[in-house]
């Protein structure tokens, strides 16, 4: 499921390249990241990070980035790689994080956790330290919901490479997570940095997940929408329908170039 350079091999939700993969081989791939020393950027992209890259430029350039790897998180779009023919999972931020610090902890890896608010980050440490005795989690920053001076992410950045991490937990929510990790990502010497969002509130004890069974049927979106619907109403009824047009769009544009090229 691998390229010859070790990248894993993908396929395009609406110009966005995702990693065709298992669950299992991603955590694998995530476990040799470090002895292979590489240096990436990792990105777990639901619908509505499709449909908000298809018209912002700035975000499908951060996830199509040469050192990113973009994971499917949304049924649909797992759906639409298996009917590509690929052999693809569900791979969301909040089942992937506490599966690799399980199985990071027989190579002695290292983990950061930057995000959430006030008190998250560090109610989940403790959190991941009770589910996974032995695990490392070198620090946590909570960082203030205001942009940083210049100044003060130099002392962030100065901090998490002090910390030596393997890998540098983020949590601040899509996208403002995916540009802060592009524009750390050379700043940073851990092997990957990963966004991933609601995990913080997940395992943190903040947010209460989806049923398993509405997880893997894709309805993880509804549960959430009834939990907080101010807030999620606009992302997952009209980016579903945006997302369900485009693909039709998409279709019906390939097929009129196989048509043409047939009887043209």
């Amino acid at each position: 499921m691998e390229q010859p350079d070790g990248s894993p091999r993908r396929y395009s939700a609406l110009g966005l390249q995702l990693a065709a993969l298992d669950f299992e081989s991603a955590i694998d791939l995530l476990c040799a990241a470090p002895k292979a020393k590489m240096r990436i950027a990792v990105h777990f992209c639901t619908v509505n990070t499709v449909i908000a890259a298809s018209s912002e430029t700035s975000l499908s350039t951060v996830l199509n980035g040469s050192n990113a790897i973009v994971f499917p998180d949304g049924m649909p779009i797992v759906w639409l790689g298996r009917v590509s023919g690929k052999r693809v999972d569900r791979i969301c931020g909040p089942d992937f994080m506490p599966a690799l610090v399980a199985r990071s902890r027989s190579f002695g890896y290292r983990h950061f956790l930057y995000g959430g608010a006030d008190g998250v980050a560090d109610e989940l440490r403790r959190n991941l330290l009770l589910r996974f005795p032995g695990a490392k989690i070198v620090g946590t920053y909570s960082p203030p919901f205001r942009t940083l001076t210049r100044d003060e992410d130099q002392i962030v950045v100065d901090l998490i490479n002090r910390s030596q991490p393997d890998f540098v937990w983020v949590g601040l929510g899509t996208p403002k997570q995916d540009f802060w990790i592009a524009n750390h990502r050379d700043q940073l010497n851990a092997s990957a940095l990963l966004a991933v969002g609601a995990a913080f509130d997940f395992h943190s004890g903040r947010l209460t997940r989806a049923p398993v069974w509405m997880r893997g049927s894709g309805l993880e979106w509804l549960f959430r929408l009834m939990a907080e619907p101010r807030r999620l109403w606009r992302r997952y009824t009209i980016s579903n329908i945006r997302f369900a047009a485009l693909l039709a769009r998409t279709a019906f544009e390939s097929l009129l170039v196989t048509f043409r090229r047939t009887f043209g």
